[in-house]
């Protein structure tokens, strides 16, 4: 009996981890500025971002207050957290991504991006 009740109680707990999974999509972008961009460009473009959950229903949560990048060069981070895959998907070249874009895109040199989910 006391077999049984732990394999029951190890598939229990492997079920209730797999529930609580979430199967939101982090979006993690590293960016290098281009030479000469200011403090208060990349300000704007930080706080573009940051609007980015208010005007796109896709994105729940952004985040761009980076504590440690790494890369030559590459000073700040950006995560954004998109409800789902399709979300993520249908951002690509969105009325938000591009106006996002107008301020992000002039002063960024080079970026890179990971997408990870469960």
């Amino acid at each position: 009996m006391t077999r049984r009740f732990a394999i029951g109680a190890f598939a229990g707990a492997v079920l209730t981890a797999a529930a609580k999974r979430p199967k939101t999509v982090i979006h993690v972008v590293t960016v290098r500025w281009k030479q000469g961009t200011t403090k208060e460009e990349i300000d704007a473009a930080l706080r573009g971002a940051e609007k980015l959950a208010d005007t796109y229903k896709g994105i729940a949560r952004v985040w761009t207050r980076a504590i440690k990048v790494q890369g030559a060069g590459y000073t700040h981070a950006i995560v954004m957290e998109f409800k789902s895959e399709q979300a993520l998907k249908a951002y690509a070249d969105s009325p938000a991504q591009k106006e996002w874009y107008k301020v992000y895109e002039p002063i960024r040199e080079q970026s890179t991006t990971h997408d990870i989910t469960n």
